[in-house]
């Protein structure tokens, strides 16, 4: 089965094609940073338009790289949520158009089930390839972090008589009651006129700074243990600039930027004080720690073989570094067997359209079709209890 995924939840226009939910035959992103960047965040407004530029040229060169026709898809995996509403339309739309006119199955797609899925496509083609990489078994604990999401999944699956695939089922276990990890980078690194976006550049400056420089304490959480809060780590950056030279350093640093235009993470490395570096350091320090402790907490409370973690903060150096540790740490400990930390490459963890074509052919496998009234929707359930 030829699935064509087309994803536009935020600010990247991304079409790909998967063969039978494992292969991926194309995978084309045309990303908006660039347009962004002036502006220090997404323009929503903005955003919308450049899908609309962009959607038909990228839709067809990942026809072309697959070297197949439109006509030759077997359905179309849309995201339909959460995102920016006016993106998400655009895709959408498009897609039901396409559908409408080829005739083909239609099904939509949770931008977050998407994630989740980009780790069992890409381990499965790793396995495939001959690579010598561990099976990312289920269930797992999956955390999808990126600058909308912050989210703990216990992700599972069920045989079912009529399908011929596992079926699979998400169970929310802890979320972000306020920012998301990734806008809590792009607000500190606008904070010290860094640039935009702000998870690869502080990744960048992290690694000249001290992270034990500034002790920003843990972050506590009444209720749900398994939920995060990043609003507050934020603001206690904002109070440890405000007034202080760091102010004066950030306000020097922005208006350079603004005067010589694009600049390299060398030059603005050169442009910081050590302070700065320590507190960038520490910030990720803090944010990476919590991240990895409350996912490590979920895995041995549902004792699970597997974690995965997803969503363009996966692309984070010391993340990545930091699980590995904490997992290797765990052997021997509470868990009923040593969850295996299985990441997908940059490529995947950013926002893409195979992981939507992925797991939009379990779905249509699963005898799951949409038609003519599926919308957009800017908050979209998954998982129970989710708001």
């Amino acid at each position: 089965m030829l699935v064509l995924g087309i994803e536009t939840s935020c600010d990247e226009t991304a079409a790909a094609v998967v063969a039978d939910g494992e292969r991926i035959l194309s995978s084309v992103v045309a990303s908006q940073v660039l347009t962004h960047e002036k502006y220090g965040g997404v323009v929503p407004e903005i955003a919308s338009r450049e899908h609309l530029r962009k959607i038909v040229p990228v839709v067809d060169e990942a026809c072309q790289r697959a070297r197949i026709a439109l006509r030759d898809v077997d359905a179309i995996a849309v995201t339909e949520g959460p995102g920016l509403i006016g993106s998400l339309l655009v895709g959408l739309v498009y897609g039901k158009a396409l559908a409408l006119a080829l005739d083909k199955s239609l099904v939509g797609v949770s931008h977050l089930e998407g994630h989740i899925h980009a780790v069992l496509l890409e381990n499965k083609m790793a396995r495939q390839a001959g690579q010598a990489v561990e099976e990312a078994r289920l269930p797992a604990v999956t955390l999808v972090v990126s600058g909308g999401h912050t989210s703990l999944f216990l992700v599972e699956t069920r045989a079912s008589d009529n399908c011929p695939v596992p079926v699979f089922s998400y169970t929310r276990l802890g979320h972000t009651r306020d920012d998301a990890a990734g806008e809590a980078f792009d607000k500190v690194a606008k904070l010290l006129g860094l640039g935009y976006p702000g998870g690869p550049i502080i990744d960048h400056l992290a690694r000249l700074g001290d992270p034990q420089a500034v002790d920003f304490g843990r972050i506590k959480m009444k209720g749900n243990r398994l939920d995060f809060s990043f609003a507050g780590l934020k603001t206690a950056v904002l109070y440890r600039v405000r007034g202080t030279a760091l102010a004066t350093e950030a306000e020097e640093r922005r208006a350079w930027r603004k005067a010589v235009g694009r600049v390299t993470d060398e030059e603005i490395a050169a442009h910081c004080s050590q302070a700065t570096l320590d507190l960038v350091a520490s910030f990720q320090q803090a944010v990476v720690a919590d991240l990895a402790e409350r996912t490590l907490a979920a895995a041995e409370s549902a004792r699970v073989q597997s974690i995965f973690v997803a969503g363009g903060v996966a692309c984070n150096s010391h993340l990545r570094a930091r699980f590995a540790a904490v997992a290797g740490a765990s052997r021997g400990g509470g868990l009923a067997a040593t969850p295996q930390v299985f990441f997908p490459s940059p490529e995947l963890s950013t926002d893409n359209a195979a992981m939507i074509a992925a797991a939009g052919y379990y779905k249509l496998m699963a005898g799951q079709r949409a038609d003519a009234s599926l919308t957009a929707h800017a908050s979209f359930p998954l998982g129970e209890g989710e708001v």
